[in-house]
């Protein structure tokens, strides 16, 4: 079976649905809790502030459906369950911290400009 290369900026490519699912900050939050080791859900949650139970599931559901985290249940009484990020899923710790980096240092120089414009805007109006 021959793949067509890929290429996210053709509407039709399914890169972009993936594209989708890493870019979003619930995804970017929960890999970065999850490379500090598998964890339960009780501990995603506490780690990732302000993430509510119904969206920490649907993440995490569709990380596992697309092979970035293993969720494991353990045979125990009550069952225990954890997830953790997959080999493929480690990869995406280095580019996404890039990007938590990224806002961090440059959040002042983001804020001022929303004030400029925001100014600006004003005085338009």
């Amino acid at each position: 079976m021959t793949h067509l290369p890929y290429d996210p900026y053709n509407r039709n490519c399914p890169t972009r649905k993936l594209l989708d699912r890493i870019g979003d900050r619930w995804t970017v939050l929960i890999v970065g809790a999850l490379g500090e080791g598998p964890q339960r859900f009780g501990e995603i949650a506490r780690r990732v502030d302000g993430v509510s139970q119904k969206m920490l599931t649907q993440t995490l559901r569709g990380l596992e459906r697309d092979g970035l985290v293993r969720r494991t249940v353990f045979a125990e009484m009550p069952p225990r369950v954890e997830y953790a990020l997959t080999p493929v899923g480690q990869t995406l710790r280095e580019p996404l911290r890039a990007l938590e980096d990224w806002a961090r240092e440059y959040m002042a120089d983001i804020e001022g400009a929303r004030d400029v414009y925001d100014d600006a805007a004003v005085n338009v109006a």
